[in-house]
């Protein structure tokens, strides 16, 4: 109960980061947020009527709720325009917790790394909790840090492919070098490839498309909960090391 994720001084009990895109209706999708126990919501800032946020059709579906609102700036592909989106949000009420995105390759979707370091040190020395979304660079992640992150988003791989984290070497330098929470996002696509972050030392995970598009969302939402929970006790427990060879369990005296 006490091993909680802090993120610029908040505590949340939950280190799952929920996106809230693509669900197959909002019923299946509240499900979904009530099963993975999440405490963290994320959206793009571009899907948000900013003018009449509580009236917004992704929004108004979990009124009532208690949530901390991560919007993110999809779609943004220089610093200039996520940081105007990241102002506009603000302004609007909806928070000052904001996910730096920036790409500009459709393809891909991978993050501009020179233009995602520019609006997070603008955007963090305006009082917004920053929490950029970068490719898996150990320094890269370290100047995000630098320039003023509250926590750094490195992806395990693309947006939406489900294939897992390709580099976990990577992942684990990132979370060995820095201060600041170390939160995978993009490309998980199940339970295991959860786990396998937590594993590595992240401190959280970030999921969209591997539990809204599962064949069942809310047993999904609930695997990775505990997902989650097994790889933190794994990571806080300690593997054991890889040897070439056999050792025996009960060795002959």
């Amino acid at each position: 109960m006490g091993d909680k994720l802090t993120i610029a001084g908040i505590q949340l009990s939950s280190r799952l980061f929920l996106g809230t895109g693509r669900y197959p209706n909002p019923y299946i999708q509240n499900q979904a947020i009530e099963a993975s126990e999440a405490e963290v919501l994320t959206f793009a800032i571009r899907r948000v009527n900013l003018n009449e946020p509580g009236e917004d059709a992704i929004l108004q579906h979990i009124e009532g709720k208690s949530f901390r609102y991560l919007p993110n700036t999809s779609g943004a592909t220089t610093a200039e325009e996520a940081i105007r989106i990241a102002r506009l949000a603000r302004a609007s009420g909806l928070s000052d917790w904001i996910k730096v995105e920036i790409s500009n390759n459709e393809k891909t979707l991978m993050p501009d790394p020179i233009e995602t370091v520019k609006a997070t040190e603008v955007l963090a020395n305006e009082g917004f909790i920053v929490l950029p979304y970068t490719s898996d660079d150990p320094g890269l992640c370290y100047k995000l840090q630098e320039a003023g992150a509250a926590a750094v988003m490195p992806g395990g791989s693309p947006i939406g492919t489900g294939l897992g984290i390709l580099n976990p070497y990577n992942i684990e330098m990132i979370t060995e070098q820095l201060t600041v929470p170390v939160i995978v996002d993009a490309g998980l696509g199940n339970a295991s490839d959860v786990t396998k972050a937590m594993e590595l030392g992240a401190e959280g995970v970030l999921l969209n498309t591997a539990i809204a598009k599962a064949r069942n969302p809310v047993k999904m939402a609930e695997a990775v909960k505990y997902a989650i929970h097994a790889g933190r006790l794994s990571y806080l427990a300690g593997r054991i090391p890889k040897k070439k060879y056999a050792t025996a369990s009960s060795p002959i005296l």
